[in-house]
């Protein structure tokens, strides 16, 4: 553990949190265009954050107005510095990675509060980065040993191959992935999700992390990447080509399975599973691991498509049903093709609600796994609060940054194509 903050950088620190409510994006913009100038630097994150949508800035921007405001009480920050060291493990970051943020950081902040970013002001941030940076770097070191030595574990990059790849949707792949080197794979926990350093052709290189979409097992693992051509926005390079030239045979850098959204292997009790989307891609890693190991566990796998063109996996999930005593399922179609059949195909025609999940689920025991698009989550998660649901009993995870994720927004409403696939 790093040593403790004075009292003086804490009252500080404080001092601080008006400025970062109106300038702490500009701050985070800042520091970015500063790290960017790194080249090496720079391939570490994932630029589709960076980009339109600017969802890193504004994501970090928010963790920092959250360390400053709880620079006295940092417990309440726990599940956040887990969640940040699991997505570095994922992307490789290291030790000698941190002091070119924390010059970064810094410049930033002397760039954007000019004369107000004193002597003092700045010795406390420096104070205060390294202590989180410590944190970060301890549980990290800790993650890593702990990969390392899991049967078929490793640290760092390593070569896998796409064996096989299967349509799952119009907008959906799946690709098996089995180590180059021909060793097992460590046992990932349902819900993580790999980290990928890719190097594309006339792209160049990009990082990434996608879903485990199969059960934990020592050969293989399996992902299913949805196509991205966001309306408004630039397509997903890393989705696209994936889609466009990845074949059998294509070898791929991955990082071994990380993430703190998984089922818990101990827990017996109900458990719901709740995804739009390509949410799903954790989900079914759950079920296929309940179907095999506890078919008789009480659970509901709730999922929501726009439709039967983009609902991904629906002859898989059947089987499991069908074959598990315990499984349930209910589909949803938002807007359901005249070629889709209720009964069939989906279950109900509409949206899925936190009030349908109070109506339908074991509201009171079961623990709720959530995964989708933001408008669905803040709709879910903040409607299952609202419907007495404990924060300990609801878990989600999320695609990209955590910036306003749970930011009120109406229940019952997305924007046009939202559940797209």
């Amino acid at each position: 553990m790093p040593a403790p903050l004075s009292e003086t950088t804490i009252a500080l620190i404080k001092a601080t949190v008006p400025a970062l409510e109106a300038h702490g994006l500009d701050i985070t913009k800042r520091m970015y265009e500063r790290l960017f100038q790194d080249e090496e630097i720079r391939d570490l994150f994932n630029q589709s954050h960076h980009g339109a949508s600017g969802s890193q800035p504004k994501a970090l921007a928010s963790a920092v107005l959250a360390y400053a405001r709880n620079i006295d009480n940092l417990g309440v920050l726990g599940g956040a510095v887990e969640r940040i060291a699991q997505k570095h493990v994922a992307l490789n970051i290291l030790p000698e990675h941190y002091p070119h943020v924390a010059n970064a950081l810094l410049g930033a902040i002397g760039d954007v509060l000019g004369d107000a970013a004193t002597p003092e002001i700045a010795g406390a941030w420096s104070e205060a980065y390294w202590f989180l940076a410590e944190l970060l770097i301890g549980r990290e070191a800790a993650i890593y040993r702990e990969l390392a030595a899991r049967p078929g574990g490793w640290n760092g990059w390593r070569d896998f191959v796409i064996e096989s790849v299967t349509q799952e949707s119009a907008v959906i792949r799946s690709f098996v992935l089995v180590p180059a080197d021909g060793g097992p794979v460590a046992a990932h926990k349902p819900g993580q999700y790999l980290g990928f350093n890719l190097d594309l052709p006339g792209i160049g290189r990009l990082r990434r992390n996608y879903s485990i979409s199969c059960a934990p097992n020592s050969r293989a693992y399996r992902i299913s990447v949805k196509r991205e051509t966001p309306a408004g926005l630039p397509p997903g390079q890393a989705s696209n080509w994936l889609h466009d030239h990845a074949v059998p045979g294509t070898v791929l850098k991955l990082a071994p399975p990380a993430g703190d959204f998984f089922l818990d292997p101990s827990a017996t009790g109900p458990v719901v599973l709740v995804s739009g989307g390509v949410g799903l891609t954790p989900m079914v890693s759950m079920l296929e691991t309940i179907a095999a190991e506890r078919p008789d566990r009480p659970t509901w796998y709730v999922h929501a498509a726009q439709d039967g063109r983009v609902h991904a996996m629906r002859e898989r999930v059947s089987k499991l049903s069908e074959g598990a005593s315990g499984i349930r399922s209910h589909i949803f179609y938002a807007e359901p093709l005249a070629t889709d059949r209720k009964g069939r195909d989906y279950d109900e025609a509409g949206l899925v609600s936190a009030g349908w999940l109070a109506g339908n689920t074991p509201i009171g025991e079961a623990t709720y796994y959530v995964c989708g698009p933001k408008p669905f989550l803040r709709a879910i998660v903040g409607g299952l609060a609202r419907e007495g649901v404990p924060a300990d009993r609801v878990r989600y995870e999320f695609f990209g940054p955590a910036d306003d994720l749970l930011e009120p927004a109406p229940t019952e409403t997305r924007p046009p194509g939202q559940l797209a696939a």
